[in-house]
């Protein structure tokens, strides 16, 4: 979990709060996520930050659906969010809906246009934005804002009993329609909507707009602080006006902190269900989508995007966060907590000359770095596979791995020297002919010779054959600096495995030796050939500043 005793200037005003004795000294947060998509990486840092900070002061942190709008809306989401929650390692006090308020929110509604606040309108949704002025010049009143009280809950109701078509009317409030804040020109309240809601069906035909409803959530849980993203601070004096026009004690305090943005990654939900719905990714959970849902089946630790969230802070001010802090943040968790495996991405044959035919031998190899992890016994015959990355036919200078006439130890095994390259018939390297020197197993007496350079192999009598997905950003910069789908986001390796990676556990994360972390991809796995997922690669492009 993440440290506790970290701060940020929510946690200063918190504190201030605290010593002020507002509240009654208790904190209590939410976290309110529409479920009208999937919830991403940015969603990951207010969910990390609500949650962390009720449990720095003993406080409650709700998980309430704003399911406000049934047109977007599924259960299928709302599932999805759950499962994100807990797999970031959090529990909510309470899992709530604004559907089980829509009946407060109704006479909250009825109360307002009861005072004056309130009234139903008529005109269509371009109009009412050609009304609105602009924010250099005042808006113009509504031709329907001064109906009457009666005319105007008789209407209302009306629209309640399903009298009237989608958009022929709204309730909007009667606020100024000269306020520089352009939130506060007589906002919508409540639109007609003939859509089957998922949780209260077809009881109702109108619903509450977000800026009415999320202050009444918030005021009916007993929410404190009521922590947002800063395109929200604009719709603080609504949020406000809204909570004492309805007559609510002990208000909530909105605190807005800048969302997140990483480099190359766009999140917005309405352009993740457009990559989705063009069949642009294979789905929410694709391992290249920003989803959480993405990033889960991408082999990302809770831990690591928990760090994650905690090094950026909580800013006032929106800015650009290089993709490589979360890969670097990744890397950090996997390197204490997986073994290595030895697979080869693009083989080539290698016979071993003066190796005995049908004899297979048992090397060990190291799990990793770290002693205590131990060794395996991996199986070495006369007919292996090597990466061809680590075959140069002409060396260029300070090339150390195989090549005609050098030597080179093949880790856990013996020194090799390449003396003969089979090609076909279009010139491309198929087979490598070696010796090998018997004297230099690894772990022997042999004190001789040094060699400069080791690679790594696999028994190709006994290799398991593995398809190794490669993702990268699904965005990339143009010449002109505009973003753009990355056309190499996927690139597919036919790899050779040693045979213990069928051991490996279902969610077991490991080190491909010298390639990256990789975990096995369950939606895509057969019995007979395993697919695996680059988790992220061994080398960090980003650095601490």
């Amino acid at each position: 979990m993440a440290d506790l005793e970290f701060s940020n200037f929510i946690h200063n005003i918190i504190d201030k709060d605290l010593a002020e004795g507002k509240n009654g000294g208790t904190v209590y947060t939410r976290f309110p996520p529409e479920p009208n998509g999937y919830l991403h990486i940015g969603h990951a840092k207010s969910i990390c930050l609500n949650f962390t900070t009720a449990q720095k002061y003993n406080g409650k942190c709700n998980l309430r659906f704003d399911d406000t709008n049934p047109v977007k809306e599924d259960t299928e989401y709302v599932e999805s969010i759950e499962e994100d929650v807990k797999w970031l390692g959090f529990q909510w006090d309470k899992l709530l809906f604004a559907s089980e308020y829509f009946d407060t929110m109704y006479e909250c509604a009825v109360k307002l246009i009861k005072a004056g606040k309130a009234y139903v309108c008529d005109l269509s949704a371009e109009e009412i934005k050609a009304y609105r002025g602009t924010l250099t010049e005042p808006g113009k009143e509504s031709p329907y804002r001064n109906r009457s009280i009666e005319e105007n809950l008789d209407l209302f109701e009306r629209m309640k009993n399903g009298e009237f078509p989608d958009g022929s009317k709204i309730l909007r409030a009667k606020i100024d329609m000269a306020s520089p804040n352009i939130n506060m020109r007589d906002p919508a309240l409540y639109r007609i909507a003939h859509a089957t809601h998922h949780k209260t069906g077809d009881k109702w035909c109108i619903y509450p707009m977000y800026d009415f409803a999320h202050p009444i959530e918030d005021a009916i849980e007993g929410i404190t602080h009521s922590i947002c993203t800063l395109e929200f601070e604009d719709h603080r004096p609504l949020y406000d006006w809204v909570i004492r026009e309805t007559g609510w004690e002990n208000p909530p305090q909105q605190i807005e902190f800048a969302r997140l943005n990483l480099t190359n990654t766009l999140m917005s939900k309405r352009y993740l269900k457009a990559l989705v719905d063009n069949g642009d990714v294979n789905g929410w959970d694709d391992p290249r989508m920003p989803t959480i849902a993405g990033i889960r089946r991408r082999g990302y630790t809770p831990e690591a995007v928990r760090d994650f969230c905690e090094r950026i802070g909580v800013a006032k001010a929106n800015s650009t966060v290089d993709m490589g802090l979360l890969e670097h943040c990744v890397r950090e968790d996997l390197k204490e907590k997986t073994l290595s495996k030895m697979v080869v991405m693009d083989p080539i044959k290698v016979t071993v000359r003066n190796y005995p035919e049908g004899q297979t031998e048992y090397v060990e190899v190291e799990n990793s770095k770290k002693p205590e992890d131990g060794t395996r016994k991996v199986p070495f015959s006369r007919n292996l596979y090597v990466d061809r990355s680590d075959f140069m036919e002409v060396p260029v200078k300070g090339y150390f791995r195989l090549f005609p006439g050098n030597e080179v130890r093949f880790k856990g095994a013996y020194f090799l020297v390449c003396e003969e390259v089979v090609k076909d018939e279009n010139g491309n390297v198929t087979e490598l002919i070696c010796t090998y020197d018997p004297e230099t197993k690894c772990g022997g007496t042999f004190s001789g010779r040094k060699v400069k350079g080791t690679i790594h192999w696999v028994d190709a009598e006994t290799a398991v054959p593995v398809t190794v997905n490669a993702y990268d950003s699904l965005l990339i910069e143009d010449e002109e600096g505009n973003q753009v789908m990355n056309p190499n986001s996927l690139t597919v390796y036919h790899a050779f495995a040693e045979p213990s990676v069928l051991e490996l556990g279902e969610d077991e994360r490991c080190q491909f030796f010298r390639h990256g972390y990789y975990i096995k991809d369950k939606k895509l796995s057969t019995e007979t050939e395993p697919v695996y997922t680059r988790i992220v690669d061994l080398k960090s492009s980003w650095k601490k500043k």
